[in-house]
C-alpha cells in the first residue's frame, strides 16, 4: 500500500468530526449529566439518539438543515414586552433566541423526516411549569406553520374551551408580527385574525364559549393551550380527525400539570408518558414532560430545573425562592408551588392554611380569650370593611367586619356567626360540632325559629354599623333574599362578590398572605378557627386559589366572608402595605 493510498485515510481521521446540530446536543447534554433534566426528559432525549442510529429501519431520518432552518426563524420574531422587549431608546424587543430545551422541541418537529419526505410528528405534547416559555414557542411555531411553510391555504388555530385562553397564544403571536415591519407588511392583523391574502392563509383563537365550532375546519397547525384546563374531549378529536386532510399538519399539547381525576388531561398525560417510556409505540408523537422525579425534594434547589429548564432567563430564582418559602408555611401555597412551579400533579383541592400559623396570627394577648380580645380592640369606633355570607335556611350565617388594625400594618377581625336556635342540641350531637357549647358560651347568637332569621341578622349588622364606619359590604348573592336591599335601604353600601375565581382569589390570597405574616388578627375566635381549618381552597389554570365549599371538609362560611370583605378592601385600594411586603 502506498503513502499516496493511506494520506486520505490519515487526513480523514485528523479531521474534527461535524460539531452536533443543537437537538443532538442538547440530548447529548441531558443524557450526559451535563444538562439538569428529569427521568422523562431524559428519556425524549434517548429516544432521539436511538433514532438517530436506528431509525433509518422504520424510514426515519433526521434533517439537521431543516431542523436548524426551524430554529433560525424564531430570531426574525421580537419581544415585545418585559425585560427583553422594547424600551425607551429602544424601538424594537431583541430577537428571539431559543434556549436549548426549546431548540430541542422546534428543531424535532422540523427535522425529523419520514421516507416520503414529510415531517414525522404530527402530535407534541409538552408539559412545563409556568413561566418557562412554552406559550413562546407556540406562538412562534403558528407564524411559522401558518404563514411560511409552504402550505397553501394554511389554518391555523389556538384551541382552548374559552376564547380568551385560546387568544393567550394567538396575541403572542399577533404582537411578534405587529413589532417586525417586515412581517407587518406581509400579514394583515385583525380582531380576530392573523390573514395573508397572497396564500390565502390565516391563523385565529377557537374557543367553544363563543359559539365557534370545530366543525368544516381544515387546520395545519393546532395548539391547545393549557391542556389541563379543557373542559371538553371533541376539541381536540374533531380538529384531530380534521388534519386529515393535510400532509404534514401538526397538533402541539402546551400544558402544565392539572390534577389528580379523570380529565382529558389526565388521560393525554398517560398517553405522553407510555410512548416517551417506550411502553407504547407511536413515530408520529414528540413527547416532552419536565417535572421533577419521584423522591426529589421540591424544596432541593438542584432539583428546580428539572421542571424550569428556563431557570435563569425567564424564570427567576429569587421568585422560586420566595414561592418556595410561602410554600413551606402554607398548605395552600404548597400545593400552588407542586403544581405550578416543580409541575407536579396535585388533587383537585388543597388544605390551605396550617392551623399553627392561624393561631400565631390571633392578636391575643396573654390570658385572654376571643370576647375579652373583641372587647378591648373594638371599644372605639374602627373603620373598614365587611363580608356577608348568608347561610341557606337552616345553617350557619357569617358575619365579617375587618378594621384596620391599632398596629401599624395589620387588621383586626370582629366576628358575628348566627344559626336558627330549633334542632341545635340534635345537629351539635348528628355532626360532633359544638354549637351548642359555642352559643352557651357567647360565640354563636341562635335566632328564633328553624330558619335563618335575616331580620334579626339586618339588625345585629345595622347596629355594629352605627358603632363602627362600615365603608363596603361584600356579599354572594345566593340565598340572600331581601336583606342586601333591606341594608342599601338603610344607606349601607353593598357589594356582590362572584364566588368564581374572579371574584374570591384576590381578597383570599390578601387574606391568607395576611395571615402568615401574622397580621390578620381574629382573636381566636373558635368559630372562624375551626373554619380556618376546614378550609381547602381550589386552583385554577392560572394558579389563583379560592376557598371551595365543594370540597372543603366542614363548613367555612366565616372564611369566605372574610374573603370577601378582604374584597372590599382591595376594591377601595386601601389594602396595607404588609400585603405586598411579604
Amino acid at each position: 500500500m502506498t503513502v499516496s493510498t493511506l494520506a486520505p485515510r490519515a487526513r480523514r481521521r485528523m479531521q474534527a468530526p461535524d460539531p452536533p446540530d443543537p437537538v443532538t446536543r442538547y440530548a447529548l447534554n441531558v443524557t450526559a449529566g451535563r444538562t439538569v433534566a428529569g427521568v422523562l426528559v431524559r428519556k425524549a432525549c434517548e429516544r432521539h439518539l436511538a433514532d438517530l442510529a436506528t431509525g433509518h429501519q422504520r424510514g426515519l431520518s433526521f434533517d439537521r438543515v431543516a431542523a436548524q432552518d426551524a430554529i433560525d426563524f424564531f430570531p426574525l420574531l421580537r419581544h415585545y414586552k418585559g425585560e427583553w422587549g422594547p424600551s425607551p431608546g429602544k424601538l424594537l424587543g431583541d430577537p428571539i433566541v431559543l434556549e436549548g430545551w426549546q431548540a430541542f422541541i422546534v428543531g424535532s418537529i422540523f427535522g425529523w423526516k419520514r421516507a416520503d419526505g414529510t415531517r414525522r410528528f404530527r402530535h407534541a405534547y409538552v408539559e412545563v411549569a409556568k413561566k418557562n416559555g412554552k406559550t413562546l414557542i407556540a406562538a412562534g411555531l403558528g407564524i411559522l406553520m401558518t404563514f411560511f411553510d409552504g402550505e397553501p391555504g394554511a389554518e391555523g388555530y389556538s384551541i382552548a374551551t374559552k376564547r380568551d385562553q385560546a387568544k393567550l397564544v394567538w396575541n403572542d403571536a399577533k404582537q411578534m408580527v405587529t413589532k417586525n415591519p417586515e412581517l407587518a407588511g406581509r400579514i394583515q392583523r385583525f380582531a380576530l385574525s392573523l390573514t395573508e391574502e397572497r396564500t390565502v392563509s390565516f391563523f385565529k383563537p377557537l374557543g367553544k364559549d363563543s359559539g365557534e365550532s370545530e366543525q368544516g375546519v381544515n387546520p395545519h397547525y393546532g395548539v391547545v393551550d393549557e391542556l389541563h384546563v379543557l373542559e371538553e374531549r371533541d376539541s381536540v378529536d374533531n380538529i384531530e380527525t380534521a388534519m386529515a386532510a393535510r400532509r404534514q399538519p401538526l397538533l402541539l399539547k402546551i400544558t402544565t400539570a392539572g390534577v389528580k381525576r379523570e380529565s382529558i388531561w389526565a388521560e393525554e398525560r398517560a398517553d405522553a408518558v407510555a410512548v416517551v417510556e417506550g411502553r407504547a409505540t407511536d413515530d408520529a408523537m414528540l413527547v416532552l414532560i419536565y417535572t421533577l422525579d419521584e423522591g426529589d425534594d421540591p424544596f432541593d434547589e438542584k432539583v428546580w430545573p428539572k421542571a424550569n429548564p428556563n431557570l435563569g432567563v425567564s424564570v427567576k430564582l429569587d421568585g422560586l425562592r420566595e414561592a418556595a418559602e410561602k410554600a413551606k408555611r402554607s398548605p395552600g401555597k404548597l400545593a400552588a408551588f407542586l403544581r405550578f412551579r416543580a409541575n407536579i400533579p396535585t388533587a383537585v383541592s388543597t388544605r390551605a392554611i396550617d392551623i399553627d400559623e392561624w393561631d400565631a396570627s390571633s392578636g391575643l394577648a396573654d390570658g385572654e380569650d376571643y370576647l375579652s380580645w373583641e372587647q378591648r380592640v373594638f371599644a372605639e369606633p374602627r373603620s373598614g370593611y365587611g363580608g356577608l355570607d348568608l347561610a341557606a335556611k337552616n345553617d350557619l350565617t357569617g358575619f365579617l367586619f375587618v378594621a384596620q388594625g391599632e398596629e401599624e400594618g395589620t387588621y383586626d377581625v370582629l366576628c358575628r356567626f348566627f344559626c336558627p336556635e330549633a334542632g341545635i342540641q340534635e345537629r351539635s350531637q348528628r355532626d360532633g360540632v359544638p354549637y351548642d357549647e359555642w352559643v352557651r358560651d357567647g360565640y354563636l347568637i341562635a335566632t328564633t325559629g328553624n330558619i335563618t332569621d335575616h331580620e334579626f341578622i339586618e339588625t345585629e349588622i345595622l347596629d355594629l354599623g352605627g358603632k363602627h364606619e362600615i365603608a363596603d359590604i361584600g356579599f354572594d348573592d345566593w340565598n340572600s333574599g331581601m336583606l342586601p336591599s333591606h341594608l342599601m335601604d338603610e344607606g349601607v353600601q353593598m357589594t356582590k362578590i362572584s364566588q368564581r375565581h374572579s371574584g374570591l382569589a384576590p381578597g383570599w390570597r390578601e387574606l391568607e398572605t395576611a395571615v402568615l405574616s401574622h397580621s390578620w388578627h381574629h382573636g381566636g375566635h373558635p368559630i372562624l378557627r375551626w373554619m380556618a381549618g376546614n378550609v381547602e381552597v381550589e386552583t385554577d389554570s392560572q394558579g389563583n386559589q379560592k376557598p371551595s365549599k365543594v370540597h372543603s371538609s366542614e363548613k367555612i362560611d366565616g372564611m369566605v366572608a372574610g374573603t370577601m370583605a378582604m374584597n372590599r378592601w382591595l376594591a377601595h385600594g386601601d389594602v396595607m402595605a404588609v400585603m405586598t411586603a411579604v
